[in-house]
């Protein structure tokens, strides 16, 4: 689906997400904000300063990072080099990775792994980590890369219950201690509503309502897009 005329003001320090029917234009709006997309008009700015038509890691490096609807980790990697591997990145410390990887900024990446929740299976191959682990994993590599706005894309999906609420503790704990602004797609209502300081509903490709949780449940046309479709 394509994104259509969106405009959007994110404020600092903000933990908001983005709703919508599948199709509704959500992920190719993270891809528009991430440079894996360009857009045929309008501007992206970041801080003030324009990113339009960046490439994805120069739009890393300024400062935003993000997950992917699906699991984007090294899967043959332990948990600790997936990590590392990022943090060195953000460093531009590359040469010889492999060789050197154990004595390069362990400190930092013992620090990521232990705010995902992922300290004690550092050295676990990435690929035969649980479902719910392997997301935490890919935000700890998102994390790598000292994002100031985060974009996560379906974070809970594939989770059980159980899952889901460590999830949400964990995005809500991030937001607070590293004061992060951030942004998540999301399909469940019941984390939407739960962790949301503002809500954006995404409807063929337009932003159709915006506002607080209370106002966008309360919102008609809301309800009869997308609201109601969860019932």
């Amino acid at each position: 689906m394509a994104v259509n005329d969106v405009s959007l003001n994110i404020e600092e320090g903000e933990l908001s997400s983005i709703i919508g029917p599948n199709g509704a234009g959500k992920t190719t709006l993270f891809n528009l904000l991430t440079g894996h997309l360009l857009p045929d008009k309008g501007r992206i700015l970041f801080k003030e300063k324009e990113i339009t038509g960046l490439s994805t890691h120069e739009i890393c490096r300024k400062g935003i990072g993000r997950s992917f609807q699906r699991t984007n980790i090294f899967p043959r990697l332990s948990v600790f080099d997936n990590v590392q591997v990022a943090v060195m990145s953000w460093r531009k410390k590359s040469r010889n990775i492999f060789l050197r990887a154990q004595r390069l900024l362990r400190e930092e990446t013992d620090e990521i792994l232990e705010s995902v929740g992922l300290g004690d299976k550092t050295e676990k191959t990435a690929g035969l980590l649980a479902h719910g682990d392997q997301r935490r994993l890919e935000i700890g590599i998102a994390l790598g890369s000292h994002p100031e706005l985060l974009l996560l894309d379906e974070p809970t999906a594939g989770m059980s219950p159980e899952e889901s609420e460590r999830t949400v503790d964990l995005i809500q704990g991030l937001a607070r201690e590293k004061g992060l602004t951030l942004l998540f797609i999301e399909h469940d209502m019941n984390v939407v509503f739960r962790i949301s300081e503002k809500i954006r509903v995404m409807h063929m490709g337009e932003i159709i309502a915006e506002g607080k949780p209370e106002e966008v449940r309360a919102n008609e046309e809301v309800q009869r897009i997308y609201l109601a479709e969860e019932a």
